[in-house]
């Protein structure tokens, strides 16, 4: 499977507090229709958040590929960014997000999910690539402990 979400800069980003788990904050994102990523990207934050984002605009950061559990389905998580968008964000579907927050990358809150918290650390070392979750197989760069960022190598390396 593979996601599309929108880092919304300036600050770390742009989250948005959703159901299930109103406590744990995520990327502005959305189920790709037949669509091309950047298309997704365009169409999203305008229906969830009252967003306009020009697709010139937008560019690719990190590439996280996920497996959340042992034999769980990979989840490749495409993160652009956006450094410029027009408009104020706005809950426009309440059933799916609560509110929207934004923190500086040095504030996130702790209950950020991991893939983003790991995208944004890849954004400000430069990275893009990382891998979540695949344990001792996974000898790339990957996320250490909060606030430590990315490093390269194995577990323990």
């Amino acid at each position: 499977m593979i996601g599309d979400k929108l880092q919304v800069e300036p600050f770390g980003g742009l989250f948005g507090a959703a159901e299930p788990d109103p406590n744990t904050w995520h990327y502005l994102a959305g189920r790709r229709e037949q669509e091309p990523a950047v298309a997704s990207l365009v169409r999203e934050p305008q229906e969830e958040a009252g967003l306009a984002v020009d697709p010139a605009d937008v560019q690719l950061a990190p590439v996280v590929h996920v497996v959340d559990s042992p034999g769980g389905q990979p989840l490749m998580q495409l993160v652009f960014r956006a450094r410029r968008w027009k408009g104020v964000p706005e809950v426009r579907e309440p059933d799916k997000c609560l509110t929207w927050q934004r923190w500086p990358p040095h504030e996130l809150p702790e209950q950020l999910v991991p893939y983003a918290r790991t995208a944004i650390a890849g954004i400000a070392g430069g990275r893009m690539y990382a891998e979540m979750g695949w344990g001792a197989a996974c000898a790339c760069t990957r996320r250490t402990s909060p606030g430590e960022g990315l490093r390269a190598g194995p577990p323990g390396g």
